[in-house]
């Protein structure tokens, strides 16, 4: 059972049709692969592994999805789109050869989704993550078409959520905090990072959960002040921070959860980082509201931590777009230019780190005509077992 409905599928593509025809072009070619796999599943439910995949949408006319030459079979039981081709230029990075199998080029997948049509400006989308041998085969079967980077015809449509895709947000973000509640009542000293996300593993698989949301964080003591890192063999230890980030991925569509916490008591220097910490995460919910200028929502931020005397601390902040990545378009900086809309969804992202250790708050929220809807809020307390 598909956790979207066709028809919002078919609704999504003809809203990108819409998008490129104002964009002034022909058609887009989408690209994703299996790390970054969201643009192509958007439209297609397509979800690549080991190879990449893309999906030609023609200004008018029916889409192409594009496929490695392994993925036949495995495209054609899960896509919505029915018209598929297979292109050596989305294999795996092993680059086989593939001798005996045939496959097609791009004036193939031209004509099958225009006809006599005429191409002369195709927008690229997911532009940081197209690799060479697409983007050189483009120049190479069509010479003379002009190639932009086009990803606002599509991040703008993925950046307000459906009542169907909150409803997957939410049950992702229920399903993270059930294994954050299974991690606290096992952890205990002696037990390695790695052992504590076997716990999140085992609780996101058991309750419904597709896949990690993301690589899932536990690390500890001064492995904390790592902004972004990995689960290591490392041992817990009673009194010191154990930083924990764990999300589920349900029908598409991630969450995380991060805290940090801690087996017995904390060192007081550390607890109060920690807490206001949690203080400067409550804030920036507050912040939040439809109608208001992203770029507001930092400055106030940052000037309220600055007024705290914590701003030595920070590393960046406050928000970034969540959906089906758990870091995509749009982030909340200073130099944005757009303006909250009521169903945008934000990983409010709360990070502060000393000379010795760091700690992040993470959680998710809708934005609202008035405010927003915590997407998870269980944990925002300070946690020492």
């Amino acid at each position: 059972m598909q956790a979207i409905a066709k028809a919002e599928y078919k609704e999504r593509l003809e809203k990108l049709q819409r998008n490129i025809r104002q964009a002034g072009l022909d058609a887009a070619l989408v690209h994703s692969n299996e790390a970054d796999f969201a643009n192509v599943r958007y439209l297609t439910e397509y979800w690549p592994t080991f190879e990449s995949a893309g999906v030609f949408v023609p200004a008018k006319g029916k889409p192409v999805l594009i496929i490695g030459p392994e993925s036949e079979a495995y495209a054609q039981g899960r896509s919505v789109v029915p018209d598929i081709a297979m292109m050596v230029e989305y294999r795996e990075s092993a680059d086989p050869e593939y001798p005996g199998i045939p496959v097609a080029n791009y004036q193939d997948v031209v004509r099958k989704a225009m006809g006599r049509r005429s191409l002369k400006k195709l927008g690229l989308v997911g532009f940081s993550i197209m690799p060479l041998p697409v983007y050189f085969s483009l120049q190479r079967e069509l010479p003379g078409v002009k190639l932009v980077k086009a990803d606002e015809t599509l991040t703008s449509l993925r950046a307000s959520k459906s009542a169907n895709e909150i409803r997957l947000m939410k049950k992702a973000y229920q399903i993270s905090e059930k294994a954050i509640e299974a991690i606290l009542a096992e952890m205990k000293p002696g037990m390695t990072e790695l052992q504590v996300i076997g716990i999140a593993q085992r609780e996101i698989y058991k309750h419904g959960g597709e896949y990690e949301g993301h690589a899932l964080y536990c690390f500890s003591g001064p492995g904390t002040k790592h902004a972004i890192s990995r689960p290591t063999h490392t041992k817990l230890k009673r009194n010191e921070i154990i930083q924990l980030n764990i999300g589920a991925r349900v029908g598409g569509y991630s969450s995380s959860v991060g805290l940090p916490c801690s087996i017995g008591k904390l060192p007081p220097r550390k607890k109060r980082l920690v807490e206001f910490g949690l203080e400067a995460h409550i804030k920036t919910f507050e912040l939040m509201r439809g109608g208001k200028p992203a770029a507001e929502v930092v400055r106030e931020y940052e000037e309220w931590v600055e007024r705290r005397g914590f701003r030595k601390y920070m590393l960046y902040g406050p928000c970034h777009g969540i959906g089906m990545m758990e870091v995509e378009r749009p982030w909340m900086e200073s130099t944005s230019t757009y303006t909250l809309q009521e169903n945008m969804t934000f990983q409010v992202d709360t990070f502060f780190q000393d000379k010795d250790f760091g700690l992040r708050w993470e959680n998710g929220a809708r934005i609202t005509k008035t405010g927003v809807e915590k997407l998870s809020k269980q944990f925002q307390r300070l946690v020492e077992l």
